[in-house]
């Protein structure tokens, strides 16, 4: 019953994964519930402490929760739940109870990219967070953020502008309005996308809660965009939590002199994905979600034309039909000019191929081990971290310095090549 559900998501004398390893091993929370003691010696890792908890069977407050929900209409969707969002369950430690005000969207049928950022943010930050919300929105993306000040509600209401769907995770509350200056934010938000969170009705905004609510940020997300980032910040928290939870972490580059660029641009370094529009972002999920997701054409250039690479895009999407196919490129793209002959001394003398020993000359030993998994075809690059055996950090930021190096080329899909 959702009551039981409740109970063991309130006992606070237990960590997520002890939650976790009861409801694994009795299979749902009712049957947690009725454990005896004696039950209860059984789960694996299970503290002395956390029996304790699981033998108070007082249904009082998980009761009192429940009346608060239907009195502040929360509606409550519990681990179990089908629509119980798929990507947030499979991270290390995901919430049993899910509170929220509005409509759970489908969280697996579109991409969801969480936006994050500084509260104390440049006027330039709050121009880009706005821009890049409503970009990922008209690419058909779902944006999730901490409603906050700053660059996540910037990032929100811009996707809310492009009539997208958007979603703010507290660390409250659903009942609650903080900060109390996003008051229409969150009227807006909780009628066009929903409020969600781990915390029953009344739960103040301690500070606490807000590191413990990025996870569920990033758990939700296919990828984390941060905008604006000090090297002190929760957005820096939250970018690191996505990437051990194997998402895709994109970074809006800085000023190298701004102190609130620091930690975003820092990312960048460890192998972060810069990105400066929304459909640099999209275009990653397009193989994954192709009736979803769309170039957004609205994009303008300086000089006052429409995007060439969305006008492209949206021409041969039109073209194509909906199979697996080789691209096809327009005889007259002014992007892909025409190449000239060359004359035979341009070209030179060229061997008839390259030895993999020149390669990989100059590159260190962990450079060299991760090339050496592409010698043979092209891979995903979430199949070269897990062949790799190292921390996914690593090998994003080697992968960068390899590309720089000219010894490997990304392609379409996430997937990567020797050069």
């Amino acid at each position: 019953m959702l009551v039981h559900w409740i109970w063991l998501a309130t006992r606070n004398e237990m960590s997520d994964r002890e939650k976790q390893m009861a409801l694994l091993h009795f299979q749902d929370a009712e049957a947690v519930y009725y454990a005896s003691e004696e039950d209860l010696k059984a789960v694996e890792d299970l503290s002395v402490k956390a029996a304790k908890a699981l033998l108070d069977k007082s249904l009082t407050q998980a009761n009192a929760i429940l009346r608060d929900c239907a009195n502040m209409g929360i509606h409550v969707c519990t681990y179990q739940d089908a629509a119980y969002p798929a990507k947030l369950k499979n991270i290390a430690d995901p919430p049993l109870v899910l509170y929220y005000k509005g409509t759970l969207p489908d969280f697996d049928s579109v991409p969801v990219i969480a936006v994050v950022g500084t509260r104390k943010c440049t006027p330039y930050g709050i121009h880009v967070s706005r821009k890049m919300g409503g970009q990922i929105a008209r690419c058909g993306g779902l944006i999730v953020s901490g409603i906050a000040k700053g660059n996540d509600g910037a990032a929100m209401e811009g996707a809310l502008t492009a009539g997208g769907i958007v979603v703010g995770v507290l660390g409250s509350g659903a009942d609650i309005v903080y900060p109390p200056e996003n008051k229409a934010l969150f009227a807006d938000t909780e009628k066009y996308g929903c409020l969600l969170t781990e915390f029953p009705p009344k739960t103040p905004p301690f500070g606490w809660n807000f590191p413990k609510r990025n996870r569920i940020i990033s758990g939700l997300a296919n990828g984390v965009l941060v905008v604006e980032a000090p090297y002190k910040s929760g957005a820096l928290i939250t970018a690191r939590q996505a990437a051990e939870q194997g998402r895709d972490v994109f970074v809006v580059p800085g000023n190298v002199d701004m102190e609130s660029c620091m930690g975003s641009n820092a990312l960048l370094r460890e192998g972060a994905i810069p990105v400066s529009r929304g459909w640099d972002v999209m275009c990653e999920y397009q193989h994954l979600y192709p009736d979803a997701v769309r170039p957004d054409t609205s994009v303008i250039t300086p000089s006052g034309y429409s995007d060439p690479v969305m006008k492209n895009a949206v021409a041969e999407e039109r073209s194509l039909p909906k199979v697996a196919q080789e691209p096809v490129l327009p005889a007259n793209n002014r992007l892909f000019p025409k190449k000239k002959e060359r004359k035979p001394i341009d070209n030179g003398s060229k061997p008839p191929y390259s030895d993999i020993r020149d390669i990989f000359q100059g590159l260190t030993e962990q450079e060299k081990a991760i090339a050496s998994l592409l010698t043979e075809e092209d891979k995903l690059v979430d199949d070269v971290i897990a062949k790799s055996g190292l921390a996914a950090a690593s090998v994003l930021a080697t992968l960068t310095v390899l590309e720089i190096k000219g010894v490997i080329k990304r392609l379409p899909g996430k997937r990567i090549a020797l050069k």
